[in-house]
Order: C-alpha cells, then structure tokens, then sequence
C-alpha cells in the first residue's frame, strides 16, 4: 500500500478502513506475480486507443465530468471495483469484466454490480462499484512525491518505473478496449512528463470561475478535517510560501499555481491533444462537449450520438464578503 498521512485529522466519514486497507494490501500483492505472468506471456502492449488525462484544480468539476464521461461510454475509466486492484489493474479489469460485462453473464448469476451513474460526489468520493474512481494509489505507486505533490520531470524520469507505468495505463485500454480515461491531476505540474511518456494522449483541461472554486476548496477543507485551516488535496511547488497564510489565501494560491500549470504544460500541444472545458458552459450544454471529445478521440459522430443528459446544475451563490476576500487573493496571484 503506497504510504499514508493524516488519517486521523479526516473528518470520520472520510477516514480509511484500515480492515479494507490490510485486506487490499494482501489482495494485490499475491496478484501482481499473476500480472507479470500474464504479461509476459498473455498480453499484447499496444493500443490504437489514446489515453485521457483530465488535469485541473480540485473543486473545479472534474468529479462531475468523470461521472457525465463514464455515462456516455466513449471511455473506459477506473471504477471504484477497478481501484481495490491498485497494485495489479489490469487483472482488475479482467475480473471486472468477468463480473458486470454482459458478454460474460451466465443465467443472469450476477448482475448486483450494475446501477446507473449518479452525479453526486463528496469530495471527490462517489458510490457504487462501477461509478468512476480518483485512482491515487494507483498513481502513488509510481510518484515518489514526499513532502509536495511535485518535483522536477528529470527526477520523475530517473525514479518512475516509466515503463510499468505505461504498460499498464496502455494495458487498460487493450483491455477495454476503449480509450482509458482518468484523472491525471496528480501530476499537474508534470504535463511535460506525462507527454513524453505518452505521446498519442489527450489532455482534458477544466476550468472553474476561480471565486467558486476556492470557495468550493474552502468548503471541501470543513468537510474533510473540520475546519477549513488544513490544507486539503495536492501541495503544489508553492506549498512551503503558501502553508503559514490565511485560508482564503493558501486556497488561491493553490488554485492559481495548478491553473498557470496545467495551462503552460498543454501550451504546446497540438490542438488535436487537447480539450479545454469551461466548467460552467460545460454545465449549460455537455453535448458540445460530447462532439469535440468524439471527433478529438477519431470516433465515428454516426456511432455515437448523444443521448446523455441535457444540463447541470452550476450556479452557486458566494457570501459577499468571502467573495471580495477571494478577490483580494486571487489579485496576488495575478488572477
């Protein structure tokens, strides 16, 4: 199990089962040997599908976009079954399969693991086994992140196991048979990084009103530990000047530094790599959303058409006062 901190300021709904965690640890140890066999002996490495990165700031709506993503079926995703297989996903996608694909069903035998995708979260955490999953021990296996979610790409690329990484993120989509989308923010301040080591991915940028998003990050530090003075989610570079300053500040900042990451490291990208999403226009018509990401992952639009929902619900009302805080923050940061 990768390494473990601050269980015990989380708020107690948001604390880790440490029976599951004991029990997850063993799972996939004795299944990676099984992994590598099938590897080497079963498994082609090699996919004509492109993987998907969604990067952004947490509370900015990838959550909600994850969960539209994975009701549409252009992408195979990691589901919270597929995490519990952190450490062997692949034989995690086989089983998951074996358990909800309906090329698999015997006599109807088990069909428990379906249920619709609901667009409701808490903090990044939702509910069913096949709704979509963060997938942070997956990538904490392979980040050697200590004190900052962050360190310079020639280091990730002396230390990452660059090439399990990509063998198995590749792995899923040959399996699925679908592009594998997921969230990538974890590393977004290593964009650089992430396009060497894939360079067919796509880049999916979200985009918040930075008022409601820090707002939303303040809140999210209440639910988490009880008071919004402990940092919540990724320490960026800027962690160690940011960390002694007031919350609204230390939100703003953190918000800023991956906004200005994110944008500079898709800069470059050709056009045809990434997609830019407005979460409030995403909210007003997710079906201009569906058209790009069709034509952006080489789908047929004949093949899919969408018929997923119409709307969602964005607007969000800001306390005055916190607002012109926010302002004041985000006005240091140059935003």
């Amino acid at each position: 199990m990768p390494p473990q901190t601050g269980n015990s300021d989380r708020s107690k709904e948001f604390r880790r089962n440490a029976d599951l965690e004991d029990l997850l640890t063993v799972l996939n140890t004795v299944l990676v040997p099984a992994q590598e066999e099938y590897l080497a002996r079963e498994f082609r490495n090699e996919s004509h599908h492109p993987p998907v990165f969604i990067m952004g700031p947490p509370r900015s709506g990838t959550t909600l976009f994850m969960q539209w993503l994975s009701s549409t079926g252009l992408c195979a995703y990691p589901t919270n079954l597929l995490s519990r297989f952190y450490g062997a996903p692949l034989i995690g996608a086989l089983i998951q399969l074996l358990l909800t694909d309906g090329r698999y069903n015997f006599r109807d035998e088990i069909l428990d693991f379906s249920r619709p995708i609901e667009f409701s979260s808490e903090n990044g955490k939702t509910t069913g086994a096949l709704a979509p999953n963060e997938f942070w021990y997956f990538w904490r296996r392979f980040l050697p992140f200590e004190d900052l979610d962050w360190m310079p790409d020639e280091q990730l690329y002396s230390q990452v196991d660059r090439e399990t990484l990509v063998r198995e993120i590749t792995g899923l989509s040959v399996i699925f048979d679908k592009p594998f989308a997921l969230k990538g923010m974890i590393v977004n301040h290593n964009i650089p990084f992430l396009c060497a080591l894939f360079p067919n991915a796509i880049f999916v940028q979200i985009r918040r009103d930075p008022v409601a998003n820090v707002a939303s990050l303040m809140e999210a530090r209440v639910r988490q530990y009880g008071n919004q003075n402990t940092w919540y989610s990724f320490k960026v570079p800027e962690y160690t000047n940011l960390k002694d300053l007031d919350a609204v500040t230390q939100c703003a900042g953190q918000l800023c530094s991956i906004n200005k990451a994110v944008s500079e490291g898709i800069s470059g990208l050709e056009e045809t790599r990434k997609v830019i999403i407005d979460y409030e226009s995403f909210c007003r018509n997710p079906s201009a959303v569906h058209t790009e990401l069709v034509k952006k992952l080489g789908l047929s639009s004949m093949d899919h058409q969408y018929n997923g929902i119409r709307q969602f619900k964005s607007t969000r009302e800001v306390d005055p006062s916190l607002a012109s805080q926010i302002q004041t923050a985000l006005r240091r940061f140059d935003l």
